[in-house]
């Protein structure tokens, strides 16, 4: 929980920013865009609302976190555990990423509701129109307008952006500890640059899966009601149709940058707080 209070902190403005990147409109014949990019988009969000612009919609991740990320390390340790005869069993990397896949389940099931409060309350600033008032009125107006299918809008594309890069994420992260373990030391003596590092490059590695079905998802939570009928594949027909191939890497920058300082701290997070449990509680 620590952990990941620690990314969305670290983590949220360039989340604002890549949302705002990939649901931004195709400018008109002639027309400049909204954002040229990743620096103009942080620039005009900061100057057009403050540093509070950039914390926009922040409320919902951070009332999610803790659960979400305990569940997120405890699917993938029940993961582990499915795929093990006996506690001390290693594990293969194919095995490590069908346990981080089990995490990602776990996770969108808190993550979904939270993901389209956030991004909806990330553009409503930038179209100049303010429906909500917050997350929880935003919560409230998608249960009246459709009940808890408009709450939970876009829990497939969330699946599908996270049930991979969790897979990825994890196997990566345990891929580097092992590396990163000097020959004759244990893992879990590593040292905090090197868990850093490992966790940081796990982002890295878990976004490069996450951003195509990520961008969709954006797109699709934030749309009018009725304006893609066929879900995540009218999306991306749309999407492809009108802007390229290119369009689902949209707010690439804004992700890789947040990517590794935000997972160090996340990972940092955790491994500090399974220490000091591991302190408390040996038993447990």
């Amino acid at each position: 929980g620590f952990g990941g209070v620690c990314l969305v902190f670290v983590g949220h403005p360039l989340d604002t920013i890549k949302v705002r990147l990939q649901t931004q409109p195709k400018p008109q014949p002639g027309q400049a865009p909204l954002y040229s990019g990743t620096l103009d988009c942080f620039r005009k969000t900061l100057v057009g609302e403050g540093v509070r612009g950039l914390y926009r919609g922040m409320a919902a991740p951070i009332i999610g976190v803790t659960p979400m990320y305990a569940v997120c390390f405890f699917g993938f340790g029940l993961g582990k555990r499915l795929q093990q005869s006996k506690p001390d069993d290693v594990l293969t990397y194919p095995q490590l990423f069908a346990a981080g896949m089990l995490s990602g389940v776990f996770t969108t099931v808190i993550m979904a509701p939270g993901e389209r409060i956030k991004c909806l309350l990330q553009i409503q600033a930038a179209t100049g129109e303010t429906k909500y008032s917050g997350s929880l009125d935003c919560a409230k107006q998608l249960y009246r307008e459709a009940g808890i299918r408009g709450v939970y809008k876009g829990t497939v594309l969330t699946l599908m952006r996270d049930v991979p890069a969790s897979g990825m994420y994890f196997m990566t992260y345990e891929w580097l500890k092992n590396i990163l373990t000097p020959e004759g030391k244990s893992v879990s003596d590593l040292s905090v640059p090197r868990i850093l590092f490992a966790g940081g490059l796990a982002g890295i590695f878990n976004w490069v899966v996450a951003i195509p079905p990520d961008v969709l998802k954006s797109r699709f939570q934030t749309a009018p009601e009725g304006k893609y009928p066929n879900g995540f594949r009218d999306v991306l027909r749309e999407l492809i149709r009108e802007e390229g191939v290119a369009s689902l890497y949209k707010g690439f920058t804004a992700v890789m940058i947040r990517a590794f300082p935000a997972n160090a701290a996340c990972f940092l997070g955790f491994e500090v707080a399974m220490k000091f449990l591991n302190w408390v509680a040996p038993s447990l």
